[in-house]
Parts: C-alpha cells; structure tokens; sequence
C-alpha cells in the first residue's frame, strides 16, 4: 500500500503543472515579448526585400482533327493481316497521343536547348528585379556585364562561367515553368513566373509557339519517312489487294504533312492568350510576416522554458 502512494506522488510529481507553467512564461514575458518583435521585424525585413515576381499564363485546348492519326489507324486494323501476308507491319502508324508527347516535350532539356535556351539564358540567369518606372528587367553585374555581353559570374569547378543547357534548363522548370491538364476537359495552362511581367508573357507565348512548331516538325518527319516506307514497301508486292493499301495509307500520311504546313496552331489550340499581369503572384508578404512572428513566438517561449527547468533542476 505504501508503495502505490509512492508511486502516484512520484508521478504527481513528475506532471507539469499548469499554474506553474503560466507562472514561468508571465515571468518571462519581457523575454518572450522582445522575441516576437525581433522576430517580427525580421519577417518584415525579408518580406520587404524579396522583389516582386510575376506569373503570366495561357489556356491551351488540343487540337483533336482525328484526321490523318485516326484514318491511319483504322486502315492498319482494317488492313493489317492482309498487309502481315506481304511482310509489312503497319502497328506503328496510328495515334501518337500528340498533347501527352508535347506536354513532355516542352518540359525537356532538349526543347529547351533548341528553342529557349539562346533567347531566355540572360533573363532567367542574371535577373534580380524589375525596374517598373523604366519597364525593364534589372540585371545583376556580378553574373553579367550588360555592356559587353559578356558573363562574368564565378563559380565553382563543375560550372561554366556562361550557364550551359543543363544548368539554365533546371532553374527555368524548378522555378519559372508550370504545365497543368485538366483530366476532365483536355485543357492544358502553361505559366511562367519572372521578375518582369513582360518578360513572363513573352516566354510563355515563346513556349506556346515552339511547342507548336517542334510537334509539327516531328509529325512531318515521320510521316515523311513513312511515305517513302510504304511506296518501298509498295513496289515490292505485285498484289492488287495490298496496292491499293499502300495507296490509301500512304494518302493518310500525305494530308498529315499537307494538315501539319497550313496551321500554326498544329497540337495546341490558344483559347486564352498570355497577358502581363497587373498584380503581383508572389512572395507574400503577409504570410511570411505572420509565419514569422509565430515561429519567433515559440522559440521565445521555448528558451524561457527551457532556462527556467534548466536553473531549477539540482546540480
């Protein structure tokens, strides 16, 4: 019996007590006060020179024609055992999913490489701010002399001093480029987050309009090289039946190359232009401030804590 009411006041004992706690933080209140004010004018100093940075961002449909891809890939299940008998496998020639392939292909360090990497380099690399009165992108001179187009930045021995591909490539998608697709709808955003609002809107239609270009230089190319396969192809048999297969299949590929030179727009529709925005996307301001302050707050409350339980056990 004694031994169960040591028990329970040694583990009355080791219960904090709530009134002792407030105890400790008012009397140290002065300290936790002090904490939350430095704290805040810290939050406040950061939030305040971080520069702004602007996002601008464009609606994308698919352009779904069916056309050739579907007609393609009706006439391979239409015709395939019967072109099978002559040798000729005609699995390859259906739908490519063109909107999964360019969604992929704008985010790649090769589509970078060719159609952005020359026209961006500067601006994604040596920008710090925007100057909004002089409607220009502040340049930092420690990286790049604006007078003789040169870089001058140092960096370590795995660098060049001009960013290459690769480098340049991993600061534009880590913290410039946003691709989303609705699952439901189809519809594709693309956005680009910059200091300058002009130049976010620029780069955005850039990559909406590469985009568009590599894709239809890729289709042309196939079906380029598909053609001269199947007429290959057509003069080896002297079957009527698989002639006129070739005929028609190689008729498909002929409008793919004729559909893929009249339009622009070939795999991405605009259904809402880039524009440069007004107001600001990030940082903000106010959630860093208030972040801040609290955890400014709980490490002043931590340190009396822990410098009160600290002087009061023995030595």
């Amino acid at each position: 019996m004694e031994n169960n009411t040591d028990s329970a006041s040694n583990a009355y004992e080791d219960e904090i007590d709530l009134r002792e706690l407030f105890g400790v933080l008012w009397a140290g209140k002065a300290e936790i006060i002090v904490g939350v004010l430095l704290s805040a004018l810290i939050a406040v100093s950061y939030a305040l020179y971080l520069p702004n940075k602007y996002t601008s961002e464009a609606l994308l449909a698919p352009r779904n024609d069916g056309g050739s891809g579907g007609a393609l890939g009706q006439l391979a299940a239409q015709y395939g055992g019967l072109a099978s008998l002559a040798g000729v496998n005609l699995g390859g020639v259906g739908e490519q999913g063109k909107t999964a392939i360019a969604i992929e292909m704008l985010k790649s360090r090769d589509f970078f490489g060719k159609y952005l990497y020359d026209s961006v380099l500067v601006d994604l690399m040596a920008s710090k701010a925007w100057d909004r009165g002089g409607n220009k992108v502040v340049i930092d001179e420690g990286l790049f002399d604006v007078e003789t187009q040169t870089w001058v930045r140092k960096v370590s021995a795995e660098f060049q001093v001009k960013p290459s591909v690769q480098e340049a490539h991993d600061v534009f998608v880590e913290e410039s480029l946003s691709v989303s697709e609705d699952k439901q709808s189809g519809f594709v955003t693309i956005s680009v987050t910059h200091y300058s609002p002009i130049v976010a809107r620029d780069w955005v239609a850039k990559i909406v309009e590469s985009v568009n270009e590599a894709v239809r230089a890729r289709e042309v190319r196939e079906a380029e090289n598909s053609i001269a396969f199947l007429k290959e192809q057509s003069a080896k048999t002297n079957l009527v039946s698989l002639t006129e297969v070739f005929a028609e299949l190689i008729e498909q590929q002929t409008k793919t190359v004729m559909l893929a030179s009249a339009s622009d727009e070939y795999v991405f529709q605009v259904i809402d232009p880039p524009v440069a925005p007004e107001l600001k996307s990030e940082p903000q301001r106010a959630l860093i401030c208030v972040l801040g302050v609290l955890l400014g707050g709980m490490l002043a409350v931590v340190f009396v804590l822990i410098r009160h339980y600290t002087a009061k056990e023995p030595v």
